[in-house]
């Protein structure tokens, strides 16, 4: 009988921890669905379903603006390159007046001088220069870009995600490129300071 009494005790001894331990772990943070890119994005890409995706984040770390329905991307088009597992906000989507002729792709592009956005309207063709922190020479990286209007939606503190400059002062302007001039425009932004040559 002893035996049983034992057990029986041991039984709600565990059961009495148990629930102890529960009340004192912090309870888990409150959660909302986000919509991210599913997977790497090229500026330009119209999104479908299986561009993005819903995750669950923390509702202390997400980022203004954040949309909740995938639905309401579907079929808009990224105005910057967008890595897997970013938040879709909408100041880094173009708006639907804002898309380059058929077989380009939109770049959102900082100069090295702020005044050079200012100095360029939609429409205009540009080549974009590449030169090295240091002054060293460098290269072309895109040939005859189209200006496009800048979105409005464009957030001018998302200078992370843009191609060119360091500094959030600068306007950022958008381009259409080709897919093959892309890679190489993006390239030189993480490393050489861009500049622009108007041409006919």
């Amino acid at each position: 009988m002893w035996r049983t009494r034992f057990a029986v005790g041991a039984v709600f001894l565990g059961l009495a921890a148990a629930c102890t331990v529960q009340a004192l772990r912090p309870a888990d943070p409150p959660t909302t669905p986000v919509v991210v890119a599913a997977h790497a994005l090229a500026a330009g890409t119209a999104l479908t379903s299986t561009d993005v995706e819903l995750v669950r984040w923390p509702v202390a770390v997400v980022p203004d603006g954040a949309v909740t329905d995938p639905d309401a991307v579907i079929d808009a088009s990224t105005a910057v390159p967008l890595a897997a597992g970013t938040p879709v906000l909408p100041g880094l989507l173009a708006d639907d007046d804002v898309r380059g002729p058929p077989g380009t792709v939109v770049a959102t592009v900082r100069f090295a001088d702020p005044a050079v956005a200012g100095l360029l309207s939609p429409g205009m063709r540009v080549d974009v220069l590449a030169a090295t922190p240091e002054g060293g020479p460098g290269g072309m990286v895109a040939t005859r870009a189209l200006v496009l209007p800048v979105a409005r939606r464009t957030a001018p503190t998302q200078s992370a995600l843009s191609l060119g400059g360091s500094g959030d002062d600068s306007v950022p302007v958008l381009l259409a490129v080709s897919p093959d001039e892309a890679p190489a425009l993006a390239g030189a932004a993480a490393s050489a300071l861009l500049s622009a040559v108007v041409v006919p």
